[in-house]
């Protein structure tokens, strides 16, 4: 229950970010452009999931730094299945929010898994 909390802030953080960067990046429905503002987007609720897991969710005590660069190699790990779907559907849904949103639900399963029994592994 805790990680969709922290998960649910996390995906408010991508969501506004990608939105905001949506209104300021021209051409933001081409691939290229929207690549770009989705990693933007994705990474900077990944940063913020990471606080929040570490010290809620999983309660670790484990060496932050460490940690952190697990973490953010889960959240890179996670961006590119993110991008892989996203340029599987694209095609069908365009590059906006409805594409973000599938792309975003699939890399959720990733960083889950990956960090639950990689990352904070320590914490159990």
């Amino acid at each position: 229950m805790k990680f969709a909390i922290v998960g649910a802030s996390g995906f408010a953080v991508n969501l506004i970010v990608f939105t905001l960067l949506q209104r300021v990046v021209p051409d933001h429905a081409a691939a290229g452009p929207y690549n770009f503002i989705y990693s933007i987007a994705f990474l900077a609720g990944g940063v913020s999931n990471y606080f929040l897991n570490r010290a809620w969710t999983f309660r670790s005590t484990g060496h932050v730094g460490r940690e952190g660069l697990s973490f953010m190699m889960v959240s890179v790990l996670a961006l590119i299945v993110g991008l892989a779907v996203s340029a599987a559907i694209a095609p069908w849904l365009g590059h906006g929010h409805k594409t973000w949103f599938v792309s975003t639900c699939s890399a959720i399963v990733v960083n889950f898994f990956v960090n639950k029994y990689w990352t904070f592994r320590s914490a159990d």
